[in-house]
């Protein structure tokens, strides 16, 4: 593994604050509105325990999006990772990028075809990995996704960088 002050910076993907703000506080809400009703309702004590179970959950998954919402995706010569260091996928790993309107991908986000599959994970409103295809996408923007999702196609394409500042 390369250390991370070794690669050139193409583009950065942040999430928008604004989308970031209303999951997360969609999330919070929801998790309080299943606490609210299992401490008032009447409806008996295994609804009151599977609301505070289902809230937890509800929390637990506001917690995981405002943490990895605080993260940015990073395009670089070597690939696509985020500033957490970790590798969403490097140049020779992808076959291709989808990123038209019937692809199953993020919201506003597009998906790396990989040549082989990887590590499951999730990173959740930023990107998300499943066997040989990697989304991008959810919270971020998506005039700044659309635009690095086709630059990274290009690339693949073999058009010369547009990004790149050795012109």
């Amino acid at each position: 593994m390369t250390d991370r002050n070794d690669d050139e910076i193409l583009m950065r993907l942040y999430p928008s604050t604004g989308r970031r703000i209303f999951a997360i506080g969609v999330l919070y809400a929801l998790g309080a509105l299943l606490f609210w009703m299992a401490f008032t309702s009447a409806a008996g004590a295994l609804f009151s325990v599977l609301s505070i179970a289902v809230g937890v959950v509800v929390l637990w998954g506001g917690e995981q999006l405002r943490k990895a919402t605080s993260l940015v995706l990073e395009l670089t010569d070597e690939g696509l990772r985020d500033t957490s260091g970790r590798w969403l996928a490097r140049w020779d790993e992808i076959a291709a990028v989808e990123r038209g309107a019937f692809a199953l991908k993020p919201s506003n986000g597009f998906v790396l075809k990989l040549k082989e599959p990887g590590q499951r994970t999730w990173v959740p409103g930023l990107w998300w990995r499943v066997g040989n295809r990697v989304g991008v996408g959810g919270v971020t923007p998506m005039r700044a996704t659309k635009f690095m999702g086709e630059q990274m196609s290009l690339r693949l394409a073999g058009v010369p960088d547009q990004l790149s500042s050795d012109d």
